[in-house]
């Protein structure tokens, strides 16, 4: 039977990020990972040369977790334009960051998506959380998201043209009830920082994680069906010792590990990828469909970053769907093709549909109350430690912080023997 110090049960961001912090204070690890590949929900899929994140996903290159655990110049970052491209009536409006696009300053003032107040409103709100702390953000009274919107005096034009289907791409909740401390948290990085792709997909970020592991820590296809405080049991039968677990799994397979009587609840949402012979827009701008119309919420097209995104001579179009609707996957895809077509012409006839993905644990809830999570200390059952950005607040943040605050846990407690 096998013996390491720790076994960390999940290779996604919080696992693999516990395994870096304990190795490289001389723990010997061993991670076990259920999937063909690692990374958790943050994979990307190879398909036909095209390069499918696995859904609507981006790093935030504000996020100090992220600074800290990441080597920025090697995943070879690829910043969108701060803003949007939005859909109002029958026509596409740019809403552009002024203080990162000053040249576009005058356009985003009479732009029609919002008011005059509603840009001055932006502005305050800008400048209100990137002067405040994270702690500071997460101590405020908390509300849902959609309330602290009104409280800021924001248009209901403003809020259904840009913060509805904004948020709703990042939380996957259309009605906003999501936790006010949580769509400000984002809010101040998008302001603080860009939204970025790996040159190479979203993979590329668990990856460089797991890079940094010495040789054979790692096993994908092992399946833990038990855990308990001196190691796991595979479902080869394989037992597993240890002077420590960490399970580092999703929420609903970490509450079944653990013998938890109730699934925690999350989010779902669908991706469909399109190749066209060249892109419908011509600039790298997340777009968002500001009419409320139509199963369309988002898109973006990654090529217009990373041409590796796709074979030579070929645009990516990822389009996203908030949860999964209850159609069959032809239905759905001819309806978003529609809207396609509506917002691009004719030319959207000719796209070749690659892939239909639906998610239905995307993302946990994030509801009211939501808990500092800087604050947060590791959960611990029966004697195991246990992270995972559903434990708390969820992004790609707070689940690297989640990994390393449980390996310091566990350092800490072998720190007087």
């Amino acid at each position: 039977m096998s013996t390491f110090d720790t076994i960390i049960v999940g290779a996604g961001l919080a696992g693999l990020n516990c395994a870096r912090t304990l190795t490289r204070q001389g723990q010997q690890v061993c991670v076990l990972e259920a999937a063909e590949t690692i990374g958790g929900r943050v994979r990307t899929e190879i398909f036909e040369g095209f390069r499918l994140d696995r859904g609507f996903q981006v790093l935030q290159t504000a996020y100090p977790e992220a600074q800290h655990a990441l080597d920025y110049a090697a995943l070879d970052l690829r910043p969108f334009l701060p803003g949007a491209m939005i859909r109002c009536g029958r026509r596409f409006q740019t809403l552009t960051d002024p203080w990162r696009q000053p040249q576009a300053s005058l356009g985003m003032l009479f732009s029609p998506v919002g008011s005059m107040l509603d840009k001055l409103r932006m502005a305050r709100l800008r400048s209100q959380l990137l002067h405040a702390s994270i702690d500071q953000i997460y101590e405020r009274p908390e509300t849902t998201a959609i309330a602290r919107l009104r409280e800021y005096g924001f248009s209901s034009g403003m809020i259904k043209r840009f913060f509805q289907p904004f948020l709703a791409g990042v939380f996957f909740d259309a009605n906003l009830s999501v936790s006010s401390r949580a769509f400000e948290f984002i809010f101040r990085a998008f302001a603080g920082g860009y939204a970025a792709l790996p040159a190479a997909g979203m993979a590329a970020i668990p990856a460089q994680l797991a890079a940094s592991l010495p040789p054979d820590s790692l096993r994908t296809s092992a399946r833990v069906t038990a855990v308990d405080a001196t190691g796991v049991t595979l479902t080869s039968g394989e037992r597993i010792a240890a002077r420590a677990v960490v399970v580092a799994t999703d929420g609903v397979a970490a509450a079944r590990l653990l013998g938890d009587a109730v699934l925690p609840a999350t989010r779902s949402t669908t991706c469909l990828y399109y190749a066209a012979d060249s892109s419908p827009i011509d600039r790298p701008y997340l777009v968002l469909n500001g009419t409320g119309v139509g199963p369309i919420n988002c898109l973006v097209v990654p090529t217009l970053l990373a041409p590796d995104y796709a074979p030579a001579g070929q645009s990516l179009i990822c389009v996203n769907v908030l949860g999964i609707p209850a159609v069959a996957v032809e239905e759905l895809e001819q309806d978003v093709r529609s809207q396609l077509a509506e917002w691009f012409g004719p030319d959207v006839a000719a796209w070749r549909h690659l892939k239909t993905l639906r998610i239905p644990d995307a993302l946990p809830l994030q509801t009211p109350p939501l808990d500092n999570p800087l604050h947060h200390q590791p959960r611990r059952a029966n004697g195991i430690f246990v992270c995972g950005e559903y434990d708390n607040a969820s992004s790609i943040n707070w689940a690297l912080r989640s990994g390393r605050r449980a390996a310091e846990a566990w350092l800490a407690e072998l720190k007087p023997a």
